[in-house]
């Protein structure tokens, strides 16, 4: 039953919010943020391969992109490694991924998975999906991994669902995309709320069957030379059409229009999406004083809450800054409070704008 299980890497994102360190040459998913020894799309590929075939694993991404996959993760093929040459969210991607893998297993389940996040216990990860697997193999059901949140985000969507549903994988409500501060905590007051981790299970029959009644203009698009996938005339076919498809994610294009099919379990494991400066501190090891040090040498004094990265493992030396992120990386040196770090992405479209599009 393996043999069935197929998995999509979502690995096309620029990471603006990890700048300058994530830049577009080479974004997050391609570094070592946590110094681990392996970049973070290494480790989701490594944690997949407890449940997948690795030659059942498939990496979407940016065409830009594709050395850096061939070079970090040496096991897949060029058949695995499906390259959109022009942006347009995930919806496109996922379809494409879905009608590659059928042609290869028409009895496949598939789940869609980021390429950056952390996740602490992998043995609780991979019980999850493999509930998520059974659940979805032989009935149309979406199902989806939702986290407990702590706080109000307002950068995460939202899963409402009924706690008091005895089943393990429990329907679905609604969804809500990145509510303002005030709907999250009511959120969060009202306990049948989770945060929509980007994990999603489904059965490929089903997710092309759902994209062909939500998205049928993509649908037609990609399905009317199915026949080309798979084969060496794949990579000039996305090319010619993929401009074409719809703009659109996976969360507005297909889960938002589905009625009574989309599921959620309550995720057994700890999680952080790692998309902020902000999120890496909280999943470091920090000093006594509070400083988390990345790829550095750290020599601070009345200096508490830091978040410190340099390239070539610098000697940093900081006095009365508090809780700041400070990166020095190549030819920037970035200093912002961690209050601000949902700035980020809008400082360094205005750095471009000033002095080139180089620089991130």
């Amino acid at each position: 039953m393996k043999e069935n299980n197929f998995a999509v890497i979502m690995a096309g994102g620029v990471g603006s919010r990890f700048w300058p360190v994530s830049t577009a040459a080479k974004p997050k998913q391609f570094r070592d943020l946590l110094g681990k020894g392996e970049t973070l799309i290494q480790t989701t590929f490594r944690r997949l391969t407890g449940l997948v075939p690795p030659h059942n694993i498939y990496v979407l991404t940016n065409s830009i992109y594709e050395h850096l996959v061939k070079e970090q993760l040496p096991e897949v093929n060029e058949e695995q490694i499906v390259l959109e040459p022009v942006m347009r969210n995930t919806a496109p991607a996922v379809l494409l991924a879905a009608l590659k893998i059928r042609k290869k297993n028409k009895n496949a389940t598939m789940v869609m998975a980021p390429s950056d996040h952390w996740i602490e216990n992998e043995e609780a990860f991979s019980k999850d999906i493999k509930t998520a697997y059974e659940a979805v193999r032989d009935q149309e059901k979406i199902v989806t991994l939702g986290i407990k949140p702590t706080f109000p985000n307002t950068g995460y969507g939202y899963i409402k669902f009924d706690p008091a549903a005895t089943e393990k994988v429990k329907p679905v409500d609604t969804f809500t995309e990145k509510p303002s501060y005030e709907i999250a905590k009511s959120f969060l007051e009202s306990g049948n709320y989770l945060w929509n981790a980007g994990i999603f299970i489904w059965s490929v029959n089903y997710i092309i069957k759902s994209f062909k009644k939500n998205l049928p203009q993509t649908y037609k698009l990609f399905s009317k030379k199915e026949d080309l996938l798979n084969t060496t005339f794949e990579k000039d076919f996305i090319l010619k059409t993929y401009s074409s498809a719809d703009n659109i994610s996976i969360d507005y294009g297909i889960l938002e229009k589905e009625q009574g099919t989309v599921y959620v379990i309550p995720a057994s494991f700890d999680w952080n999406d790692l998309g902020t400066w902000g999120s890496l501190y909280e999943e470091s090891l920090q000093d006594e004083n509070g400083n988390v040090v990345l790829n550095s040498r750290l020599f601070a004094e009345n200096a508490t809450g830091n978040l410190v990265s340099s390239d070539k493992n610098k000697v940093v030396v900081i006095e009365g800054i508090k809780d700041h992120v400070i990166v020095d990386e190549n030819e920037i040196l970035l200093i912002v409070p961690r209050a601000k770090e949902q700035d980020i992405k809008g400082i360094r479209d205005r750095v471009q704008k000033k002095f080139g599009q180089n620089l991130g």
